[in-house]
């Protein structure tokens, strides 16, 4: 469907739409005819598919949703698509202070606790000799240690 057809299907002026496709906020134009640039501009139209207007549409409701004009979500694209952009705005982001921090990762989480567990590094910790284990967490027994000598009865006495 030609540009008059599409706009008024989605209630925005043929304007609104050509302004729209210079921002990039319209998915790229596919030539029906075969003729593309070839052909003289009068016969030169910008076709528009179904699926070509659900996409304006979405972009509509983005930008009804969250208050913002169409130059607002075409630099929101762009920031997606351009890692330079997404680090220069991450960079302001966080020197605003508007960038949360990045959640921990349960796999990192794991590869810490196992290089403390087995003495490999970590945080910084109470300061220990060369070659000295960590102290376990309290509750938790060293497996080097007899039962008896964690809190247990000893087998070997006579418990009468």
């Amino acid at each position: 469907m030609r540009i008059a057809e599409a706009a008024g299907r989605l209630g925005i002026s043929p304007r609104m739409l050509r302004y729209r496709e210079s921002l990039g906020l319209l998915p790229a134009a596919r030539s029906g005819d075969g003729a593309g640039r070839r052909a003289p501009p009068a016969l030169r139209h910008r076709q528009f598919s179904d699926g070509d207007l659900e996409a304006i549409t979405l972009a509509l409701a983005l930008e009804r949703r969250y208050d913002i004009t169409p130059a607002a979500l075409a630099f929101g694209l762009r920031v997606l698509s351009d890692p330079r952009a997404r680090a220069e705005v991450a960079r302001l982001a966080a020197r605003l202070g508007r960038l949360a921090p990045q959640p921990a990762r349960a796999l990192d989480f794991e590869q810490e606790r196992a290089r403390r567990l087995l003495g490999l590094g970590g945080p910084p910790g109470p300061e220990r000799p060369p070659g000295q284990r960590p102290a376990a967490p309290p509750g938790l027994h060293q497996p080097h240690q007899p039962p008896f000598q964690r809190g247990w009865p000893d087998p070997r006495q006579d418990p009468g």
